[in-house]
């Protein structure tokens, strides 16, 4: 099985004490979000956790002890840097920052094993077209040798960004045409393999692959292993990822990021770290006398 430690929360930049404490006591508990009542627990020992798959925009507080999960476990690093500032993403180092730890990242794990993510794609009258190509070679120039691939995704247009970042733009055909041409002849300049996540839409003709930034023959290819068949699950329209298992929690990243599918309000976020313990084997608060508590079915799917 696959343990996604990032796709809820920010666990690596906000939680990481939590994190080490987990791996070293060798189980985790995950709240179920449709039925809070229900907790599965996860075994974390390499005879059943294949990979264990990080995504963060911020990996600099677990950097130095990052190696108490990599000395046994395959990981797989996916490292948001996007470029936007602290009007969209308040709390998020800024581009320089984020490209020095993840050049440091890459030298701990191997740039097989880490992606740089360039999404959500989205457009205001700051964030134009135009920016996007010219911040996305700036940033290609540095990150080439440091990651196995980089992957992009469009924003999904969904209710809550109408409330919380108004001044959006929508992503015409025409505008989202001419960004992976551009991006795709960026990619080809630095010799950086370059993919969608989550989209229906197919960009080849740019020389970018189809979506799937956690496909069997992605992760399988940077771990040096082969995974076994299996129907993908993915979350959105045109994902085609294996399936995972995460141990996080929703509305409990600090980020602040405007445009976050994950919290529906910052100050909510900020309620709920308060209830943060490292030393619980939730993330955040404590097992209840009412919790229910079910071992998760969890099995190898390396061949």
């Amino acid at each position: 099985m696959i343990i996604n430690t990032g796709g809820r929360t920010d666990t690596v930049n906000y939680y990481s004490d939590w994190l080490l404490n987990r791996f070293e006591e060798g189980f985790v508990y995950s709240r179920n979000p449709l039925f809070p009542n229900h907790i599965t627990k996860y075994t974390l020992d390499p005879s059943v956790v294949d990979c264990v798959v990080f995504c963060s925009k911020n990996y600099r507080p677990i950097l130095s002890e990052l190696h108490r999960i990599t000395d046994r476990f395959n990981v797989f690093c996916h490292y948001t840097i996007t470029a936007y500032g602290k009007d969209v993403e308040p709390n998020v180092p800024d581009i320089d920052q984020s490209i020095d730890t993840l050049v440091e990242l890459s030298a701990k794990v191997g740039n097989k094993c880490v992606a740089w993510r360039y999404d959500p794609v989205l457009l205001t009258l700051k964030y134009t077209v135009d920016y996007h190509l010219r911040m996305f070679d700036y940033m290609a120039s540095r990150l080439a040798p440091y990651v196995n691939f980089c992957v992009f995704s469009f924003v999904e247009m969904y209710k809550r960004l109408e409330y919380n970042m108004p001044e959006l733009i929508p992503l015409t055909d025409r505008d989202k045409e001419k960004l992976a041409e551009g991006m795709g002849a960026i990619a080809r300049k630095y010799g950086l393999h370059l993919q969608t996540c989550g989209t229906s839409e197919n960009y080849s003709r740019y020389g970018i692959s189809v979506s799937g930034c956690m496909t069997t023959a992605n992760l399988g290819n940077a771990l040096g292993c082969r995974f076994k068949n299996m129907a993908h699950k993915g979350t959105r329209i045109g994902c085609n990822c294996m399936p995972t298992r995460d141990i996080g929690a929703y509305n409990t990243c600090l980020n602040g990021c405007r445009y976050c599918y994950a919290n529906k309000k910052p100050e909510l976020a900020v309620e709920n770290y308060k209830l943060h313990d490292p030393a619980s084997p939730l993330l955040i608060g404590h097992v209840k006398p009412t919790d229910i508590i079910k071992e998760g079915n969890q099995k190898s799917f390396i061949i």
